[in-house]
C-alpha cells in the first residue's frame, strides 16, 4: 500500500442514493493500493482498509448527517451509590516548568512528546472539511487536474507540524548550545510557522492552528 502521489487515480464519487461506504461520512480515503483507493472506518477500525465501494453495515451514516449516537441499553439496571470517597483532581499548570535530569520542559511540551510517541497527535479536521478534496489544476488545459483528499492533506500538515514541535522542544532543552544560539534557531522555527498558517483553515480548533510572528503570517 502506498501514499496517494504522482499517478494516482482520481477519487471515485458516488450518486447520493447508492448505499456504499463512500458515501458514508465515517470512511475517509488514506491511501492507493491494488484496489484503487482505500480508507479506514471512524467506528470500526478492525475492517482495516478497503475501498469506497464495501457495501454498508448498521453504522451507516451519510455526509452532512450528524453521526450515529452509541445505542443505549434497553434494559433497565438498578443505581448502585458508590461508597468511594470523592477524588478532586486539580488541573495541572501545562505551563509549570518539569525537571528531567537536567532537561527543562514545559508540562505541555513533555505531553506533545508522549503524544507523538503514541501517536495520539492528530488534531480534527473542521468538519465542513470532512470527505472533501483538493483539485490541482495545471495551466495547461491539455493536462489532466489532479484531486487530492483533504484529510489526506490535513495528515502530511499535522505530521510537519508536530514534527516542527518536537525538533523545538528538543533546540530548547539542547545542553550545548547557547541561549542566543537557542534564540537564533528558534527564530527560524517561528517563521516555519509563519509560513504554514496558510492551512489554519483546516483545523477544527484554534488552539492546534499555527503560530508565527505577526510579520510572518
Amino acid at each position: 500500500m502506498s501514499d496517494a502521489g504522482e499517478g494516482s487515480p482520481p477519487l471515485p464519487t458516488f450518486r447520493p442514493d447508492e448505499r456504499v461506504c463512500g458515501n458514508c461520512k465515517l470512511w475517509s480515503p488514506h491511501s492507493v493500493d491494488h484496489r484503487g483507493w482505500v480508507g479506514p472506518c471512524r467506528l470500526q477500525n478492525s475492517r482495516g482498509m478497503f475501498p469506497p465501494s464495501a457495501p454498508i453495515c448498521d453504522k451507516y451514516a451519510p455526509r452532512g448527517s450528524a453521526a450515529p449516537a452509541p445505542v443505549a441499553s434497553s434494559t433497565r439496571t438498578r443505581t448502585v451509590r458508590s461508597v468511594a470517597p470523592v477524588v478532586v483532581r486539580h488541573r495541572a499548570d501545562p505551563h509549570a516548568v518539569v525537571d528531567l535530569e537536567g532537561l527543562n520542559m514545559t508540562r505541555e511540551e513533555l505531553m506533545d512528546i508522549f503524544r507523538e510517541a503514541a501517536g495520539l497527535s492528530d488534531p480534527p479536521l473542521a468538519g465542513k472539511w470532512e470527505g472533501g478534496t483538493v483539485r490541482l489544476v495545471p495551466g495547461n488545459p491539455e493536462l489532466q487536474a489532479k484531486d487530492l483528499p483533504i484529510d489526506n492533506l490535513f495528515h502530511k500538515v499535522t505530521m510537519v507540524r508536530d514534527r516542527i514541535r518536537v525538533l523545538e522542544q528538543k533546540l530548547n532543552a539542547h545542553p550545548k548550545l547557547t541561549d542566543a544560539e537557542k534564540a537564533e534557531m528558534q527564530g527560524y522555527i517561528t517563521r516555519v510557522y509563519g509560513s504554514l498558517t496558510s492551512f489554519n483553515l483546516l483545523f477544527k480548533e484554534k488552539g492546534d492552528q499555527f503560530v508565527g510572528s505577526k510579520g510572518d503570517e
